[in-house]
């Protein structure tokens, strides 16, 4: 990535926001924390995770790149929830320099198909043909990338994997030609606009479902009842946070809390292990099950759990 800032150095200061859009759980997150070389997006195999509009930044060179991930666009369930992350999904392709569609290498579905249909004309769009370590027969590429050509303007193809850093380099070495001349929107350092009591919401919701499966239902979402922060003469900075995991049913939450409360307080081990490395400080964290049956039905309940 060195070699990569140093190609960047030369030149006037460019800076441009670029959109990461594409279907469910096609590896959208995994690619924007590997961009920004940090996790600040949760990943997990079940599908619509991404629930917001997360902010990533990269200062490369003379280069800002503004990273925006995306919720899968849903087309299943026309619930208060999913129109709600629909709408995310399409203010975000509207308003930026550079669109990646990110769809996975020999693949195109419906769903795709449906996110295609969103990329408005005269923004440029990469082709991002991720998970291509996963297809065993190369040459089968070449007729599907020029069927993807026939079916939207792509400006150019990167076949790659967002977990090889060598491709990710090239990635940056391509976006960095769209992005406008203009000073940067955020200090050299920063690496996301969302709050850390935001990530740790996120923190929680990505163990919640790393640890249930496909079990619980993706409604389950968590709230943040509290996030405070004080100064300790042992640890230097000490963050005290309560979290409520909201769930559908009784069942769910017997599932979530587990054998003895065990399933409760791994999730919460781990969360709290992942973000005292996340925030470089010492966190408490306790956690709480409730039931909430309907809430991703509900708009009210929507917008008050923090979606948009």
């Amino acid at each position: 990535m060195e070699a990569v800032g140093a190609a960047l150095s030369n030149g006037p200061s460019r800076c441009g926001v670029i959109a990461i859009v594409g279907k469910p759980n096609v590896g959208k997150s995994t690619l924007l924390n590997a961009l920004i070389g940090q996790k600040i997006s949760i990943t997990s195999r079940k599908a619509q995770t991404t629930r917001h509009r997360i902010t990533g930044i990269r200062t490369l060179g003379q280069a800002q790149f503004i990273f925006v991930d995306t919720p899968g666009f849903q087309t299943r369930h026309a619930t208060a929830l999913n129109k709600s992350l629909n709408k995310t999904v399409m203010g975000a392709v509207s308003d930026v320099d550079l669109v990646l569609f990110v769809v996975e290498a020999g693949s195109f579905t419906l769903a795709d198909a449906k996110v295609l249909s969103l990329l408005k004309p005269g923004i440029p769009a990469l082709l991002v043909a991720n998970k291509l370590d996963r297809v065993h027969r190369r040459a089968e590429i070449a007729p599907w990338l020029r069927d993807m050509q026939q079916r939207h303007d792509f400006t150019e193809f990167v076949p790659m994997s967002a977990k090889n850093r060598g491709d990710i380099g090239r990635l940056f070495g391509i976006c960095a030609k769209y992005l406008p001349e203009q000073p940067w929107w955020y200090a050299e350092d920063e690496l996301t606009d969302r709050s850390e009591k935001f990530l740790a919401s996120e923190t929680v919701r990505e163990k919640l479902f790393r640890f249930t499966g496909d079990e619980l239902p993706y409604t389950s979402t968590v709230i943040i009842d509290k996030f405070d922060e004080e100064t300790s003469k042992k640890h230097g900075r000490l963050v005290k946070i309560a979290a409520t995991i909201v769930v559908e049913r009784d069942g769910h939450k017997a599932m979530v809390i587990g054998e003895k409360g065990e399933r409760l307080k791994r999730i919460g081990t781990e969360a709290r292990q992942e973000l005292e490395k996340l925030m470089d400080c010492k966190v408490f964290l306790e956690l709480w099950v409730k039931v909430r049956s309907g809430w991703a039905d509900d708009e009210a309940r929507v917008r008050s759990f923090g979606y948009e």
